[in-house]
């Protein structure tokens, strides 16, 4: 794994179901809170994690999605954003690990969480990620030149896609595959599903477009 990996953050009413909807994609379960309520998930290059949106300390709705990012030495990290003009990043500690905060472009506040070997309270997995799929988020309303700056500061090895930079900022929970685009959509038969130039834009158990590019 890199040292900083992308992992977008949906808040979700239905943690396990949007599991589900996720491995059936091609993502693999990776560490899962043993109460409940939270869970990461690997694929071939970055992340996704899902938070139940009820516990959440921070005000997160059901079906948002915000960015996100894992690193191994949030020490180091936090120096290199430094040099690079981030100059707000701060470690602190919270009650599952260390973290790093930034503001980035946009006024945007992220959060970098450190990996931990400390796994009190939570299920480790080990899946094997399926190489052939990607976490490639959409940002909306985001001034391109800057997110660029900014993901090059972080070290992120990782596709982002670009919408329109008008507009408040948000984040779509996007997915790049090489697998066959048929074979995805027959695991999908029970779920709104449509096929285009862009790829299949799914509708997810929590009523929010993902799309899935070729």
């Amino acid at each position: 794994m890199n040292d900083v990996v992308i992992r977008p953050l949906r808040f979700t009413a239905d943690v396990e179901a949007m599991r589900a909807f996720l491995e059936r994609l091609g993502l693999r379960s990776r560490i899962e809170s043993e109460r409940g309520g939270w869970v990461d998930m690997l694929a071939g290059r970055g992340m996704v994690a899902l938070h139940d949106a009820a516990s959440s300390s921070t005000g997160g709705r059901p079906g948002q999605t915000t960015l996100s990012f894992e690193a191994d030495k949030i020490d180091e990290l936090k120096d290199r954003l430094e040099q690079v003009g981030f100059v707000d990043a701060t470690v602190f500690d919270e009650a599952y690990g260390r973290v790093l905060s930034v503001t980035g472009p946009d006024g945007v506040v992220i959060w970098v969480d450190e990996r931990t070997d400390d796994l009190y309270g939570y299920k480790l997995h080990n899946p094997e990620a399926d190489e052939r799929w990607t976490v490639t988020p959409y940002l909306s309303g985001a001034e391109e030149p800057s997110w660029r700056r900014f993901l090059d500061g972080l070290g992120v090895d990782s596709s982002v896609r670009f919408g329109p930079a008008d507009g408040k900022f948000a984040v779509r929970l996007d997915l790049t595959t090489a697998e066959d685009l048929d074979d995805v959509q027959s695991r999908l038969a029970d779920a709104q599903v449509t096929r285009n130039e862009s790829g299949l834009e799914i509708v997810d158990p929590d009523g929010q477009l993902v799309v899935v590019h070729r």
